[in-house]
């Protein structure tokens, strides 16, 4: 069984920075794809942005330029460094990690990220 914990979120001023870290256990096949998702109260879950194995990035178009993933393989963790803060950003994130060969998906529990003006 495959756990992902995240770490890092937490209440923060319009312009301000975090950085949020998610480590995954259990037996962990490769190739993968790691990422981040947002989700607001009544809205469903939405890409931020995700990481492959091998370095490719996707990112939602509302972040690219303030948001930059990053990975390391040989902990099995991924981050999201968040810079430029908005409102907006403001929702609980979600750790995911989905293997690519034999598909199979996992959720982290949920880190709550404020942004206050």
């Amino acid at each position: 069984q495959v756990q992902l914990v995240e770490s890092g979120g937490g209440l923060v001023q319009v312009g301000g920075s975090l950085r949020l870290s998610c480590v995954a256990s259990g037996t962990i096949l490769r190739p993968n794809v790691m990422g981040w998702y947002r989700q607001e109260p009544g809205k469903q879950r939405e890409l931020v942005a995700s990481m492959s194995t091998d370095g490719g990035t996707n990112y939602a178009d509302s972040v690219k330029g303030r948001f930059a993933i990053s990975r390391d393989n040989a902990k099995n963790t991924v981050y999201l460094q968040m810079n430029s803060l908005k409102p907006e950003d403001t929702g609980v994130y979600y750790c995911n990690l989905e293997t690519t060969k034999i598909v199979l998906e996992y959720w982290g529990q949920g880190t709550q990220v404020t942004v206050s003006s």
